[in-house]
């Protein structure tokens, strides 16, 4: 099974996250499948590829709670229902 996940980068509490499409089985900090955005918690920034994260939402791969949060503040899901109808 695939998720949407968070991989932490930078520096010592200067914290930032690649959001990654990764197996379950792989621990955080382990190989990912695909990158498929950007989150900055410090400057609040996110940068999303949504192409890429609505192909592995419909190939069955599950977001983490944080990530469909960061998705759902990023509007994705009123953006994904727009480009569907």
């Amino acid at each position: 099974m695939v998720k949407l996940r968070l991989k932490r980068c930078g520096r010592k509490q200067q914290a930032v996250y690649r959001i990654v499409a990764i197996d379950v089985r792989s621990r955080r900090e382990g190989r990912d499948l695909q990158k498929v955005g950007f989150y900055d918690p410090i400057k609040n920034q996110t940068c999303l590829n949504v192409p890429a994260i609505i192909y592995f939402l419909e190939k069955g791969a599950q977001p983490t709670r944080t990530v469909y949060d960061i998705l759902r503040k990023a509007e994705f899901f009123k953006d994904k229902e727009r480009t569907l109808s």
